[in-house]
């Protein structure tokens, strides 16, 4: 035995300390905190969340829609303008009206300038005074800029 004395009591144990939270940890936290008090000042976004692009992009030797296909080539090559164009020659009858179209026909576009023919000098004289209405529309369906200038021609005229 050992005499009759005792080890003292070393009393409650002390609970263990908790390790101090980390750099991460104290910003999660943060940002909890700030999320909170923006959801309650309503500052927080309720609506759907914005959408993100998924997956990744397409390869180019993938398979596409056609006419997306044909949109990047035109770009590509530098002859999206000219389609355009040919676009508005195709539908010139729904841009001048039927009867303009019948008396007037596009001819060429180079560098902004668009060449029109009349089948008679009157109709050119006509043509002539509808120049500016004629560019507004045409720079609506081709976008500002596209068409700066129209010669009108009479029947009359031969090219050199």
């Amino acid at each position: 035995m050992d005499g009759g004395r005792r080890a003292p009591d070393p009393g409650p144990t002390a609970p263990p300390v908790p390790p101090a939270p980390s750099g991460a940890d104290l910003a999660r936290q943060a940002l909890a905190r700030a999320r909170a008090e923006a959801r309650d000042r309503g500052a927080a976004p309720r609506g759907a969340p914005r959408s993100r692009r998924r997956g990744r992009l397409r390869s180019r030797n993938e398979p596409q829609m056609f006419g997306d296909a044909v949109r990047t080539w035109l770009i590509e090559h530098g002859w999206q303008e000219q389609v355009a164009i040919g676009g508005v020659f195709g539908r010139w009858h729904e841009i001048v009206g039927e009867f303009n179209a019948q008396r007037l026909r596009p001819e060429s576009y180079s560098e902004g300038e668009l060449v029109v023919v009349a089948d008679s000098a009157t109709m050119a004289t006509q043509a002539r005074s509808m120049v500016r209405d004629l560019m507004r529309r045409l720079n609506q369906e081709l976008g500002d800029g596209t068409v700066v200038s129209i010669k009108v021609r009479g029947p009359g005229f031969r090219r050199r």
